[in-house]
């Protein structure tokens, strides 16, 4: 048995690529960042924070989705798979790259005006609509907390 699973929560590098394929498949591609604090040692020494960049690949309904409302500096939840290929630049030099295939995707943070007021976004299945802001099923979750939170990312 093998596991191949990747769970993410970072920020939005940039907007997303958006493209659609000739059978009108649309497909989506964005950078993401996740940063692990820094910390000083009980000697003394700091140590900065460490962020690494992931290449994050979108098909079908979960790109469009994104093509919406995902904007750089958005706060995303990601579950995918790792897949890695490679090709011949204009050199003849073998280039590779790793990804991350989503297979679903959650925003997070807060609402925006132009955010969906439906989360999670579960694979390729999303069929929800926006529902209005007079609407009682459009509040957020955890409604008349302060919304704000204690965890560390």
């Amino acid at each position: 048995m093998s596991v191949n699973k990747v769970v993410l929560i970072g920020n939005v590098g940039k907007d997303p690529d958006v493209r659609y394929l000739d059978n009108n498949v649309c497909v989506a591609s964005f950078t993401l960042a996740t940063t692990e604090r820094g910390y000083t040692t009980a000697n003394g020494v700091q140590i900065p924070d460490k962020t690494e960049w992931h290449n994050i690949v979108l098909w079908r309904g979960l790109a469009k989705v994104a093509e919406q409302y995902v904007k750089k500096g958005s706060q995303v939840y990601i579950e995918g798979k790792l897949r890695t290929r490679s090709w011949d630049d204009q050199n003849g030099v073998r280039r590779y790259t790793t990804e991350i295939y989503a297979d679903n995707m959650e925003l997070l943070g807060r609402r925006t005006e132009s955010a969906p007021p439906v989360a999670p976004v579960q694979g390729a299945s999303y069929a929800s609509t926006p529902v209005s802001p007079a609407t009682p099923a459009a509040e957020e979750p955890f409604a008349g907390n302060n919304q704000t939170d204690d965890l560390p990312f």
